[in-house]
């Protein structure tokens, strides 16, 4: 945390499950010079100024805007050090239904964040991706695919200039808008839970895990990486009997632009991409890439894949359980909204 000492960092989609995350650790755990929250929806920003904390916190700062505004990210942007978009439109089914509306947000406002942050002198943007950019087969999987390809060649973009992009890509986080968990945890009492597909499995980290890895990937970037952190698998119905021990599963098909198994890394990315013992680092061109920041680590094999069902680590449904019943404890989440 040491290189967050004295820096102005901006959030993107601040006031989203991971963004409050990150504006939490950094508040509490940081001596950053200034935490700035740019999002679209002043009752979150009201929201997140009443929690203990970080509104009463002189460092923090509340920025309406979307990332669809250049100009207004421009203003957002002066004298940033540090930049984490998290700004995104993930909801599968209404990315499906509004397909251009996506595009605007995730993909049109990926290139505005990286104009402005090459702009205004940022030294550091990192992006969040998802496992659904990996061999995307839904709209927002092929958007945040789209937003990779575009963070990791904003570092050729950028030319003489000094800033650096990245971005990190990691499964499905606990509790998060969206997830199976807070859905089962409101049916638990009902005795039957809907599973879309019974070999359904999926790759899992806490918020805390999620936002803490961010971080520290944003210290030691040097530019063009996609970072993957090694995480573990669980099965959906491990998850249902987790929530409610002994319910019904009632079958209800996969949903479109859903997939039976989650890839974070593909065979053909694996050619490019080492293997740092907690997490894995896709690498660009050599060319895009800072010569004084190498990372170094153990090449994949050829065929590698880096999937939910064939992951070497998987959790119990105790652990499962243990961990739903911490995010229950600590709040974080949408759990209870």
């Amino acid at each position: 945390m040491r290189y967050l000492e004295g820096k102005s960092i901006l959030i993107t989609g601040g006031t989203g499950s991971l963004g409050k995350k990150l504006v939490q650790i950094l508040l509490r755990e940081t001596s950053v010079r200034r935490v700035i929250v740019y999002s679209r929806d002043e009752l979150k920003q009201s929201l997140l100024a009443q929690k203990p904390g970080i509104g009463d916190d002189r460092r923090i700062r509340f920025f309406i805007g979307d990332v669809r505004d250049p100009s207004r990210l421009a203003r957002a942007f002066e004298g940033v050090d540090l930049v984490v978009h998290a700004a995104a439109l993930k909801q599968v089914p209404a990315a499906e239904y509004n397909p251009f509306e996506a595009v605007k947000t995730n993909v049109l406002g990926a290139q505005n964040v990286i104009d402005c942050a090459i702009d205004r002198g940022v030294s550091r943007v990192i992006a969040l991706s998802t496992d659904k950019a990996c061999s995307p087969v839904n709209l927002y999987g092929a958007t945040k695919l789209c937003s990779d390809k575009l963070f990791v060649a904003g570092n050729a973009y950028a030319g003489a200039r000094a800033t650096r992009f990245a971005a990190v890509r990691y499964g499905n986080v606990v509790g998060s808008r969206g997830s199976v968990i807070p859905l089962f945890l409101k049916l638990r009492d009902k005795g039957a839970l809907p599973i879309t597909d019974a070999r359904m499995t999926r790759f899992w980290i806490t918020l805390d895990q999620a936002a803490r890895f961010v971080l520290d990937c944003l210290t030691m970037m040097g530019g063009a990486e996609l970072f993957v952190p090694k995480i573990p698998s669980t099965r959906v119905v491990d998850i249902a009997e987790a929530i409610a021990p002994g319910a019904r599963h009632d079958i209800v098909g996969i949903r479109h632009g859903e997939k039976i198994h989650e890839v974070m890394i593909t065979e053909d990315d694996a050619r490019k991409t080492l293997d740092l013992g907690d997490r894995y680092v896709v690498l660009a061109p050599i060319e895009w890439r800072a010569p004084d920041r190498e990372h170094h680590g153990k090449q994949c094999t050829e065929g590698f894949r880096y999937s939910s069902d064939t992951n070497t680590e998987w959790l119990t449904v105790d652990q499962i359980r243990q961990m739903v019943s911490d995010l229950e404890q600590s709040g974080d989440g949408e759990i209870s909204a």
